[in-house]
């Protein structure tokens, strides 16, 4: 199924100014700094909780409330960061959110007690989703021709690089010299990161006639919410395993506690991998690329539940459910697609959704286990979740078939 003709964004050709290939790589590798700051600072607080509960005077499941706090930032500052921000010029707005971001880091890591490391989080990850979604946008305008998806996978090459590279270093740094080293850490990146936006991005208008109110329209479009019912519901699987793999590798598959970052390590290299192959594939066929990830999806995560018993298998599994991370660049491209001339909002709200997608996944698979079925009842929950997110994709189909066979007896 391809967007009709008036959801697809034509509105920012006459703001792109035209660059070279090696502008647009430049360009791309700037934005994708900033993702790596993101995703090193969102992931690296997850290997440091011991640490941070020690020093704040917390358990680690109060300390593990930080966690919670950024993404519900990033729920949050997404649409609301997008929508008021909707008439900045491209590059000083992102300019703008790395400075926000790194800012937040560097509070974050001078942040006394509870309380303050908490609303600090939150402040921090009010930008994420904003600056995803606006450097999905740029990467995609600057594109060559059919050849959208591989761009945003090359920014968002920088969140899953993050977890590969970033975050053991940041959690090197935060068992060293303290967790507070890691979020100045982050905050270098960031301001890396702002010198290349400010030097390698162009310096691109917003659409048209761009403001708040417009912006607001793509809530309006019913293809938009089922694009993001699909993200919150059927990527909730993958979180629902990896939320709980260091206990279920070292419990169920007997893995040593010092063959816990390899595993990671499988994971972050699946997610650069997933990253890659799926941008590719949806530059290809999008719809068809969303939905086979889906059923990808479900059988990975089924699988771990048998995979989980031995280490290797298990180590196997851990890698291909990081692939699952393909269907990123594909969504993201699906919302620019549907959401017609309100584009900063709904690229926004895909963080969003995928937020809402590790909240979800990881609330549920605790549910699982709380319930006494075992450490690898989380495979049939994210199996499960990846079934549901395939039928809200069922659903997109039919609603769009539906809506094109009306237009078509009214234009008759």
């Amino acid at each position: 199924m391809n967007a009709p003709p008036s959801a697809t964004p034509n509105n920012a050709a006459s703001t792109t100014p035209s660059v070279s290939s090696s502008a647009f790589l430049r360009a791309v590798l700037a934005l994708g700094i900033g993702g790596f700051a993101i995703g090193t600072g969102e992931f690296v607080i997850m290997g440091l909780l011991p640490e941070v509960a020690r020093d704040i005077g917390a358990s680690i499941p109060e300390a593990g409330h930080v966690i919670s706090a950024y993404a519900l930032g990033v729920v949050v500052g997404a649409p609301v960061l997008a929508v008021l921000t909707a008439g900045w010029r491209r590059r000083m707005l992102l300019v703008a959110l790395m400075a926000m971001f790194a800012a937040g880091n560097f509070a974050s890591a001078m942040a006394p007690g509870y309380l303050s490391l908490n609303l600090l989080r939150f402040a921090t990850g009010l930008p994420h989703g904003t600056y995803f979604g606006l450097a999905a946008l740029v990467a995609a305008a600057l594109a060559p021709p059919g050849r959208r998806a591989r761009a945003v996978g090359l920014v968002m090459l920088g969140l899953t690089g993050a977890t590969l590279v970033g975050v053991p270093i940041a959690a090197w740094l935060g068992q060293h010299w303290g967790w507070r080293a890691a979020f100045v850490f982050v905050g270098v990146i960031a301001l890396v990161a702002m010198v290349m936006i400010r030097r390698d991005v162009p310096d691109m208008a917003p659409p048209a006639g761009a403001s708040p109110w417009r912006e607001l329209g793509a809530l309006a479009r019913k293809q938009v919410w089922f694009t993001l019912g699909i993200a919150a519901i059927g990527f909730g699987g993958m979180f629902a395993v990896f939320s709980y793999v260091k206990p279920t590798l070292v419990e169920v598959a007997g893995l040593p506690l010092s063959g816990v970052p390899f595993v990671l390590a499988l994971f972050g290299l699946g997610m650069v991998t997933g990253n890659l192959v799926g941008s590719r594939l949806a530059d290809r066929s999008l719809m068809k690329t969303i939905g086979g990830v889906l059923a990808w999806s479900a059988v990975v995560l089924a699988m771990f539940t048998f995979a989980a018993h031995n280490v290797v298998a298990a180590s196997i599994n851990i890698f291909l459910v990081g692939t699952l991370v393909a269907i990123g660049p594909a969504l993201q491209i699906r919302l620019m697609d549907v959401a017609g001339d309100a584009q900063a909002l709904a690229a926004a709200l895909n963080h969003s959704a995928f937020n809402m997608a590790n909240a979800l996944g990881a609330w549920l698979g605790g549910v699982a286990i709380g319930a006494g079925l075992g450490w690898t009842s989380t495979g049939w929950v994210g199996a499960l979740l990846s079934l549901a997110g395939m039928g809200v994709f069922g659903w997109a189909l039919a609603s769009a078939r539906a809506e094109a066979r009306r237009v078509a007896v009214v234009a008759c």
